[in-house]
């Protein structure tokens, strides 16, 4: 299959951010790239724009790292702690997941994408449990989550 080469005119999930030069199969750039204005085709007079491209790029990696250190500190002084149902001998009535503790973060104000959290398997046991979040490629932050039982004790 024939490629070709591309300057990305934003970021394309999977392939790449703006500014950059990538090669792609040549009917998915005609077909899907092009027609979304998502990329121009590579040549000599695009040089002064893939320049302000980058320089573009830069400034918005800069901004959504401040923005993810902002969101690192927020996320710090969460107390989580998640109220569960269980049993008589303490079992979990199904299980805690990334979607439970992403809607722990909204009710705190705290707005995120859901795949930010990596919980390495949904949580069954009570107690204290680690996890991941990973904010942006340079911020990852080391969490845990405290599992109670709402059950009243008797």
């Amino acid at each position: 299959m024939a490629t070709i080469q591309v300057l990305l005119l934003k970021p394309v999930k999977h392939l790449g951010s703006e500014g950059e030069i990538v090669s792609v199969k040549a009917g998915y750039a005609r077909n899907y790239l092009l027609p979304q204005s998502l990329v121009i085709p590579l040549n000599r007079s695009n040089q002064r724009q893939v320049e302000a491209l980058q320089k573009a790029r830069t400034l918005r990696e800069a901004k959504e790292l401040e923005s993810a250190k902002t969101l690192a500190e927020r996320i710090r002084a969460i107390p989580l702690t998640i109220a569960v149902k269980t049993g008589e001998e303490g079992k979990l009535f199904g299980s805690v997941s990334s979607t439970d503790l992403w809607k722990r973060f909204r009710e705190e104000g705290v707005e995120l994408d859901k795949s930010f959290i990596r919980l390495p398997h949904p949580i069954k046991t009570l107690g204290r449990h680690v996890f991941q979040m990973r904010l942006h490629k340079e911020i990852i932050l080391d969490l845990s989550v405290e599992v109670v039982s709402e059950n009243p004790i008797g």
